[in-house]
């Protein structure tokens, strides 16, 4: 095994990322990503809980870029356009070059019930911060639910367009697309 070199978590990640696409997630184990980047298991094990972890490791980065986008919109603004900030400052931190990773990602997730599982939770829990931080700024509780629930289905809906293969918009323009479509749409006569 190699001695400490910085980065271990990501190369980690990569690694795991790697043998998931190519072995299957249920096929690879964490000795086997800890022996691809010259690690033990036990180094795994000190930066991730499980191999799931690999996978989902920054989520509250993901969260926080969601609740600093609430906290920078204008005092005045209305709930969805606080989501508007909150989606401006999320989608920043997907560049085009985070792209192919995003795509490979996603499909070792949707070959796995149980990562399904987990990403659903990701997105609930983004919601409820999200939502929590509306409150904060002194929007009532439905109002906050709504914008805050809306804004995650329009973050999922973007992402989902930008990973198709022949997509090459920015998953911010695609965000603020989806979010003018959803608000024509509340507009509607029902």
């Amino acid at each position: 095994m190699t001695r400490w070199e910085p980065g271990a978590a990501e190369r980690l990640q990569e690694a795991a990322l790697d043998l998931f696409a190519t072995r299957g997630f249920e096929q690879t184990t964490a000795t086997e990503i800890a022996q691809a980047v010259g690690l033990t298991e036990r180094t795994f094990f000190r930066h991730f809980s499980d191999k799931r972890e690999v996978l989902f490791h920054g989520q509250h980065l993901f969260t926080q870029a969601f609740v600093d986008g609430v906290e920078a919109a204008p005092p005045d603004a209305s709930p969805m356009e606080i989501v508007a900030s909150a989606l401006r400052s999320a989608t920043s931190s997907f560049p085009d070059e985070r792209r192919p990773h995003s795509r490979s990602r996603q499909s070792v997730i949707d070959q796995n019930p149980a990562l399904q599982e987990r990403e659903r939770h990701k997105l609930a829990s983004l919601a409820t911060a999200v939502a929590d931080a509306l409150r904060a700024r002194g929007v009532d509780d439905l109002a906050a639910t709504l914008a805050a629930e809306s804004g995650v289905t329009v973050f999922k809906v973007a992402f989902i367009r930008w990973l198709r293969e022949d997509e090459r918009r920015s998953l911010t323009d695609l965000a603020e697309d989806v979010l003018r479509e959803l608000l024509a749409l509340t507009r509607a006569p029902s």
